[in-house]
């Protein structure tokens, strides 16, 4: 199973798009996971017609409308892995065991609003941050994610859109 994972999109804004490789890799997923601030709820209905399903949480600077019709956090199962997600994880510091503790029966947990990416692990739990495909801000490129499920493991890969 593949899944594309992207966070903090922050559209619409200007010109502000989705890169075209970005665009290529939702559209070829079996799963698009997005982690919150997508901003407009109509950037989720622009995700939702790409094709594969969307599992999505709200983020802080999303429309009221968007707040009311997604979870603050989830957990889903995919390809026979769960994975918790959250928009925001809190400070760096305690941050994987703090996650852990909030997803107890998942393998992972992914989450956004740093726009830093980020991938950690520790005893059999991943932490990853997929970064931002359109708003880097300090991260050095702009960035999202594939999760690959194969035989019941789960791993990160990092993206750089450059």
């Amino acid at each position: 199973m593949l899944i594309a994972v992207i966070a903090d999109t922050h559209m619409p804004r200007g010109e502000r798009r989705l890169p075209e490789a970005c665009l290529e890799r939702l559209r070829s997923a079996d799963l698009i996971m997005h982690a919150g601030d997508f901003t407009a709820r109509s950037v989720l209905a622009e995700l939702e017609a790409l094709g594969p399903p969307v599992a999505a949480v709200h983020g802080n600077v999303d429309e009221e409308p968007l707040r009311r019709q997604l979870p603050e956090r989830r957990v889903l199962t995919a390809g026979g892995v769960r994975i918790g997600m959250v928009h925001d994880a809190g400070a760096r510091r305690g941050r994987l065991e703090r996650l852990r503790l909030a997803f107890p029966d998942a393998d992972a947990a992914v989450f956004g609003h740093s726009h830093m990416p980020l991938q950690e692990e520790a005893e059999g739990f991943q932490i990853f941050n997929p970064g931002s495909p359109t708003e880097r801000r300090r991260a050095p490129e702009r960035t999202m994610g594939i999760a690959r499920v194969e035989r019941g493991r789960l791993g990160f890969e990092l993206i750089d859109l450059a």
